[in-house]
């Protein structure tokens, strides 16, 4: 068997610009296409380049000047603290992280992410691990649940909670804000609270003693490691007027029933089956080597994706003659602006890819490019891109489906 030809050279040819797993092909990208182009003689970051070849040696219908839709929280400053660490990408990371922020937490068993709360509401997904989470609604209603590897919980803006790592070898997981602008820095901590208000107010307000409060923190928590609690119900409190809330805060997203495809399986999870999660929505879409997520765009809010596992291309088309492709690895963001049209190619041929598609809207939306062609009359898409061609024409409309096929197999 004749050795795969090294697609970055001066003598390759690819009209057709299909993708390049060059981390799995080990392969130096250059910037040659189809006998454009040059080597690349200062300095260089090869492992880096791997992982992008497509910035490197851009497909041909690659134009225009769009802006940067990609980042890594490996490129995220980590706040390590006893017990665990946050890191962060929001607007200032990704001047394109309009819509939604988010942060990269972890756990260790027994710690606690402080009692605490925000301007924003928080939306989560479990990576690993098991985690403790405790609310107040605004009726008084008490909350304390568990959630695991691929469940949710939400916090809508205001509502108080905290957070404790439970399972030996402890968690992580994704927290999403509904505002590219948050930082997790600001968040307004029962610690830092107490520490900001005169021992003499804190007595008034807590009918005890000044006194009580003299070895109190000077400062925030955070987070820190705290004792393994009890179970649910030997944790919840006995006072009077405590009372369970009639508000679901969490949801198992992986034990949804999934649309399954040729090609791989979406689960949505928004208003429609997590009443409460007003703000934010969401998709989990898994594609099998080779596949595709359908050329799609959305019409209500900007996707916030977040690659799980497997690496991916994605070509953003922002009208006006301007496209750009991006390539992704797991633990990476990817931003498409609302309305823009795009799709996301599994770029290996053995390995899949699992991610998340976020949305700040209580409704996940999307148009497929296909169901739309389907539904309208064969002659007048045939005209508008066969028209030099009808043979062509009437081979692509007659092979064109109706119904939406979220993933799609490779040919």
């Amino acid at each position: 068997m004749a050795p795969k030809e090294d697609p970055f050279t001066a003598r390759h040819r690819d009209p057709n610009d299909n993708a390049v797993d060059s981390v799995k092909e080990r392969l130096n990208p250059i910037p040659y296409r189809n006998g454009k182009g040059s080597t690349v003689l200062g300095p260089r970051n090869i492992e880096r380049e791997r992982q992008n070849p497509d910035m490197l040696r851009p497909p041909s219908t690659d134009h225009g000047t769009l802006p940067n839709m990609k980042w890594s929280f490996a490129d995220s400053h980590t706040r390590i603290e006893e017990g665990g660490w946050a890191r962060q990408t929001t607007v200032r990371e990704l001047p394109t992280s309009i819509e939604l922020a988010g942060v990269n937490m972890r756990l260790d068993e027994g710690a606690i992410r402080e009692l605490h709360w925000h301007k924003e509401a928080e939306w989560a997904y479990v990576l690993e691990g098991k985690v403790r989470v405790t609310a107040l609604d605004t009726e008084g209603g008490n909350f304390i649940g568990e959630v695991e590897k691929g469940d949710l919980w939400y916090f809508p803006a205001g509502h108080p909670h905290s957070l404790q790592g439970m399972s030996p070898g402890g968690c992580e997981f994704l927290l999403i804000f509904d505002d590219g602008n948050f930082s997790e820095d600001s968040t307004f901590l029962l610690s830092d609270f107490m520490a900001h208000i005169p021992k003499s107010v804190l007595a008034k307000n807590f009918r005890v003693a000044p006194e009580i409060f003299a070895t109190i923190p000077t400062k925030e928590k955070y987070i820190f490691a705290g004792s393994l609690p009890g179970s649910m119900e030997e944790e919840t409190p006995d006072k009077p007027g405590v009372k369970p809330s009639r508000h679901r805060f969490t949801h198992k997203m992986l034990a949804q029933e999934p649309v399954k495809t040729s090609a791989g399986e979406v689960r949505i999870t928004d208003t429609s089956n997590f009443p409460l999660s007003t703000t934010v929505s969401a998709a989990h879409v898994t594609i099998a080597p080779g596949g595709i997520r359908e050329m799609h765009w959305h019409p209500n809010a900007d996707e916030w994706s977040f690659f799980i596992r497997g690496r991916a291309r994605v070509t953003v088309f922002a009208s006006s003659n301007m496209a750009r492709t991006f390539d992704y690895s797991a633990g990476d963001v990817g931003i498409v602006p609302k309305s823009l049209g795009h799709y996301v190619e599994n770029l290996s041929t053995t390995e899949e890819v699992e991610m998340l598609e976020i949305f700040k809207a209580p409704k996940f939306e999307d148009f497929s490019l296909e169901q739309w062609l389907a539904a309208t009359p064969k002659r007048n898409v045939a005209e508008h891109l066969f028209m030099n061609n009808p043979k062509a024409g009437a081979k692509f409309t007659e092979e064109l489906r109706a119904v939406k096929e979220v993933v799609k197999p490779k040919l």
